[in-house]
């Protein structure tokens, strides 16, 4: 019986022992739970702070988007300027090469004086004995002051007169007698041909070897070549 009794002391006590032990478990869940629960709503639910730090990345992250659009305008707008300046700078060369020729036509065509440095050609008659020799073989013909002519124009030569008279693109040069008649007007020798340009060029494309001063002595004419600093030419005289 007192065995009996025993046991049974024994199972209470073990009872009392699990009660306690579940009694203190369930007081640690119950704590964690309050504490994990608090933490939770504690995440779930933002405080001021925190949403105002997530305003403020927003309009951040907005606003380098702004910059970066802006960015990109700005450097569309830099090159519409760059090819209008382009442009621009494209029809100033255009309008001054314009200007250029247009002036080059009206030197060409004799609406306009001409002034600069340049060269002077002297053509004279040589002296001969008209009863053993023939005159026409030691005066200057139309043929010698074309030569010079055409050999000013191809060097580059921008306005040309011959004693005075200014000549065109659509000049006529013709030998009647012992003058030369040219558009139109007589001039006796000796003749005078100017003419303005690069006078280093212009005097070195005549005195080429086998060229017009040399081909001009074999025929007899006396030649004088002259640069000059200065040289002015009228504007083509108008017969009408």
């Amino acid at each position: 019986m007192a065995k009996k009794m025993g046991e049974d002391d024994k199972k209470r006590g073990r009872y009392i022992l699990y009660s306690f032990v579940f009694l203190i478990l369930g007081f640690i869940f119950a704590f964690s739970y309050r504490t994990l629960g608090k933490d939770s709503g504690q995440t779930s639910v933002e405080s001021p702070t925190f949403q105002q730090e997530e305003q403020y990345r927003e309009e951040l992250i907005a606003q380098k988007e702004r910059n970066k659009q802006l960015t990109d305008e700005i450097q569309a707008k830099q090159g519409e300027i760059r090819d209008y300046e382009k442009s621009f700078s494209e029809s100033e060369e255009n309008h001054t090469v314009l200007v250029e020729e247009a002036k080059d036509l009206r030197l060409l065509l004799a609406i306009i004086p001409a002034s600069g440095p340049g060269v002077r050609v002297t053509l004279k008659d040589n002296d001969y004995d008209p009863v053993v020799q023939n005159p026409n073989d030691y005066i200057v013909h139309e043929s010698h002051v074309l030569r010079v002519v055409n050999e000013l124009k191809i060097s580059g030569a921008q306005g040309i007169a011959i004693n005075g008279q200014r000549i065109s693109s659509n000049s006529y040069i013709k030998c009647t007698g012992p003058v030369i008649t040219i558009d139109g007007r007589a001039l006796p020798a000796p003749f005078v041909i100017e003419a303005v340009g690069d006078a280093d060029v212009l005097s070195a494309s005549l005195k080429l070897g086998g060229g017009v001063i040399d081909g001009l002595v074999h025929d007899n004419i006396v030649v004088t070549l002259e640069q000059l600093k200065e040289i002015k030419l009228p504007a083509l005289r108008d017969e009408a």
